[in-house]
């Protein structure tokens, strides 16, 4: 199947000076068993980030860049637009998680086993992985699911799967977004363990406890839907 198989890596970028050149070397580097394709949304950076990716060139990378930062959901929207996999998975520059782990996602995608594959982690502070796992619970509560990861970036499934989940939160609340979306439809993902390297905030680690609080209000949102359109479908019978 491999063969048949091409996989877009999608890379939001914003202000990761410090990381984006290793990190593309190190996706490039990746002896990947199918064709792939590096997908860079600069999001407007203002750092040095936009002079470096100008600098790099290989026939796998497609560059783009915001005139205006817009969040990260914004540039996994403008990537997966762009992109032309079969598969794809969003891969942050800030080198939390590891190149040479994706392999593992398309195990079993390309043995038949699953078509949605996440990389399931354990977080980097207390509070941290109590929001996640909150955040996490509360899902698998309103969806009857059992998930271990929602926040996970590592979220591997068909680019049109993606496409037509129509995806429109701006910034981090694309994770719950995604997820929340995939369970309405009863799609469960398979989970793979994966190595997570977070950052202080310090370094530059983004998220806040304000995108948990989102992530829960878009999730409510998500299943209040669902409900109404089984009401709606059960009144017309």
């Amino acid at each position: 199947m491999s063969g048949a198989v091409k996989l877009s890596i999608l890379m939001p970028v914003y202000n990761e000076a410090r990381t984006v050149q290793a990190v593309v070397k190190r996706v490039l580097d990746v002896d990947f068993p199918c064709p792939v394709e590096v997908v860079i949304v600069d999001d407007a950076s203002t750092d040095a980030t936009a002079e470096i990716l100008s600098h790099l060139d290989d026939e796998r990378l497609v560059k783009l860049r915001h005139p205006v930062n817009r969040g990260k959901g914004a540039a996994i929207r403008t990537a997966v637009a762009a992109a032309t996999g079969d598969f794809m998975v969003p891969l942050d520059a800030d080198l939390e998680y590891l190149p040479e782990e994706i392999p593992k996602l398309l195990e079993p995608v390309l043995s038949g086993e699953a078509e949605v594959v996440f990389g399931s982690h354990a977080s980097y502070s207390f509070w941290y992985v109590m929001g996640n796992k909150a955040v996490t619970t509360f899902a698998n509560v309103l969806f009857n699911a059992y998930i271990a990861d929602l926040e996970t970036c590592f979220k591997l499934m068909p680019l049109d799967l993606v496409r037509s989940l129509r995806v429109s939160s701006e910034g981090f609340g694309m994770e719950a977004e995604i997820t929340g979306k995939l369970l309405a439809r009863r799609i469960r993902p398979f989970e793979v363990p994966v190595t997570y390297r977070a950052r202080s905030r310090e370094a530059g680690k983004k998220i806040t406890w304000q995108d948990g609080v989102e992530a829960i209000w878009i999730l409510t949102r998500i299943r209040l839907g669902t409900w109404r359109s089984a009401s709606r479908r059960t009144a017309a019978r």
